[in-house]
């Protein structure tokens, strides 16, 4: 019987697994730990479903939370379509040396930081949006929706291209061979071999765009009255952690952030946990 030996290098990336692991169940203990007075209290349906009005002694995030989900499926319809058709353009339908550049743009822009799209379109869409529409500021869900978009969309152009590049040569060479054309090609043996990958890349953008602060808290308008349209300013759930940390410790306005954060955290889990489980089941069926 031989006992394997670990290197030096594969030791120090278990611990590095293991300590991220465990900051991970830390960061939820941490948020659990504070929020449990309000679970305690009986007021988890009062934060979830009520509206925000520190005046009044309401708390809620329920305006927060419908604006969060708004935003995020708003811009997923925007930045969905758009990232499955670079991804064909990328991978399949432009010549080589474009390809080679469209990807390579893909790949920076996945590194600008959000604040620079923000500060952009603070200058440039804002005062748009502010004409077309003929009231209010400019700052609304609509505004900040085609940003997150932008933003969102490289990350799943590039988790596309990857699911693409994944399909076994001989069948998209099955279909140049029977005279397919590149649509065909598309339609009939890329999706369907893909699908998985697809939505995996779906589920991850869902949760970059639940996730992100900078657009909503800039472009959005950060009103904590509930939406009524997408027209309206309103604030995610992110922007009003951001915003509430300024309160006192001890204030219920800073106690109910830890539910904010502790509802995405879950939400970011859950999401998480259905890519894990879509690719365990792919890797299965292949």
């Amino acid at each position: 019987m031989t006992v394997r030996t670990y290197s030096a290098s594969e030791y120090l990336f278990l611990t590095a697994a293991v300590v991220s692991g465990l900051l991970t169940v830390a960061v939820f203990c941490f948020l659990f730990f504070f929020g449990l007075p309000l679970l305690q209290s009986g007021q988890l349906t009062d934060l979830l479903f009520s509206s925000w009005d520190p005046d009044k002694g309401l708390y809620g995030i329920y305006p927060m939370l419908k604006t969060s989900l708004t935003l995020a499926m708003l811009s997923m319809l925007i930045s969905v379509p758009v990232s499955l058709g670079c991804s064909f353009i990328i991978t399949f339908l432009a010549p080589v040396p474009l390809r080679r550049v469209l990807f390579t743009v893909i790949r920076v822009m996945t590194g600008i930081p959000t604040v620079v799209y923000s500060f952009v379109a603070l200058f440039l869409l804002v005062p748009l949006m502010r004409n077309l529409l003929g009231h209010g500021s400019g700052m609304s869900i609509l505004t900040a929706a085609p940003v997150l978009a932008l933003v969102i969309a490289p990350t799943m152009i590039l988790f596309f291209v990857g699911s693409f590049n994944r399909i076994p040569a001989s069948f998209t060479l099955a279909v140049d061979a029977l005279g397919g054309s590149g649509i065909q090609k598309l339609l009939y043996v890329v999706v369907p071999q893909a699908w998985i990958g697809i939505v995996n890349g779906i589920l991850l953008g869902f949760g970059r765009a639940m996730g992100d602060t900078m657009i909503s808290l800039m472009l959005a308008g950060n009103s904590t009255a509930v939406p009524e349209s997408v027209t309206e300013s309103a604030r995610t759930l992110t922007a009003h952690v951001a915003l509430v940390m300024a309160f006192d410790f001890d204030s219920m306005e800073f106690k109910s952030i830890f539910v904010c954060g502790l509802f995405l955290y879950i939400l970011t889990a859950v999401l998480m946990l259905l890519f894990r489980m879509s690719t365990f089941y792919f890797s299965e069926r292949t």
